[in-house]
């Protein structure tokens, strides 16, 4: 015997599929979506199957976007022959918080990992060779986690472009603001000393 109507566990099965969601959060959920005033139910849904419809890969940096081409690719005034080179499209937002960056992306939509059968041929890397084969990149930014993966992954996308002759730096690491040295593990503190800066 079913102890809900098999409507509500279907739709906690569908939020149990995303990511981070277990079965109990999962059903929380799915109660919260029964509780909702019918007009924001529907609306919940029209949201949803709306960027389904609308939001694709810009074809320049395979960003997000709603238009034919995403606004930071569409922008003049940024240096196009900076690349900043990021796994997910969540990181160019990360990015973008510090105001700072003034160059283009490239999302990769992924990293390379072998126990998640992601390979090179997964991520979006044709389409990076192609855009600094062109002539007009002068460096790309690695700025991959700085976990195994992302570490594997700028390691092979700077071996794929060393022979276009593009200068490929990444991101430093260090000691978070904020934190205690006392708390850095060693990694941290060897990468910090690395790329400690004069002041």
């Amino acid at each position: 015997m079913r102890a809900f109507p098999a409507a509500l566990e279907r739709l906690a099965e569908q939020f149990a599929r995303l990511p981070g969601i277990g079965s109990k959060t999962a059903q929380r959920l799915a109660f919260h979506v029964l509780s909702l005033p019918q007009a924001d139910a529907e609306a919940f849904a029209e949201a949803i199957l709306e960027a389904k419809k609308t939001v694709h890969t810009c074809p320049v940096c395979q960003n997000l976007t709603d238009r034919e081409m995403c606004p930071i690719c569409d922008d003049t005034q940024r240096d196009h022959g900076l690349i900043c080179v990021v796994a997910e499209p969540r990181d160019v937002v990360a990015m973008e918080r510090s105001r700072e960056y003034q160059g283009v992306y490239h999302v990769l939509h992924g990293v390379i990992s072998p126990l998640n059968q992601v390979g090179p041929d997964d991520l979006k890397l044709k389409e990076l060779l192609n855009r600094v084969a062109q002539g007009n990149v002068r460096e790309v930014i690695m700025a991959t986690n700085p976990d195994t993966e992302g570490e594997a992954t700028a390691m092979y996308v700077s071996r794929l472009l060393k022979p276009l002759e593009v200068k490929v730096t990444r991101l430093a690491y260090g000691i978070p603001v904020g934190s205690q040295l006392e708390y850095a593990d060693e990694v941290t503190l060897l990468r910090a000393l690395e790329g400690r800066q004069e002041i």
